[in-house]
């Protein structure tokens, strides 16, 4: 249920088009939540047809103008309500680390080079996120809003963090098995 409130999120953050919500997805939200056009596309629909957002009128009628959207009064309250409400951490689903454990009886071949892939990937996307903290978040950028947004960013360096580290122990351990590459 989570893909509605990201979009109440962004669209109290700033009114858009489901054209603009997608880049923005692209851009920010989608590097924790990513969604679909057509996903965001629907949940509009459905968030319309609930009274929590609805169409804000064009500014000059014309035909094939984008529709934008606001969030109304009981949209920002179940935001509210949800941001409020306790949830419990989600467990931790992994495709690489499933295969790791699959290769203990099968063999490892192939996955050497896949965690070497999975290795430059997450430098590739913690250089990413470093670059937007320096571009997005200068020393004195720190109002609440500010600070909240980038405790998500720094969530996202401090798992690339992880990952690019564990990555690194994981192909030296990798290296020392007899049945390596």
């Amino acid at each position: 249920m989570s893909l509605p409130h990201a979009i109440l999120t962004a669209l109290l953050e700033k009114p858009s088009s489901g054209l603009d919500l997608t880049r923005r997805f692209d851009r920010s939200i989608g590097y924790f939540w990513s969604a679909t056009h057509q996903q965001i596309y629907r949940e509009l629909g459905k968030l319309e047809a609930e009274g929590l957002i609805r169409t804000l009128p064009a500014e000059q009628p014309a035909r094939g103008q984008k529709k934008r959207y606001d969030v109304l009064p009981a949209g920002r309250a179940e935001l509210a309500r949800w941001t409020a409400a306790a949830q419990d951490p989600r467990p931790q689903r992994d495709v690489l680390l499933l295969r790791l454990r699959a290769a203990a009886v099968v063999g490892t071949a192939g996955l050497e080079a896949d965690l070497r892939r999975h290795l430059e990937l997450h430098r590739g996307q913690l250089a990413e996120y470093r670059e937007i903290e320096e571009r997005d978040f200068p020393p004195d950028r720190d109002t609440p809003e500010d600070r909240l947004r980038h405790l998500v960013l720094r969530a996202g360096i401090d798992l690339e963090t992880f990952w690019t580290q564990w990555l690194t122990h994981a192909l030296a351990e990798f290296a020392e098995l007899p049945d390596a590459d």
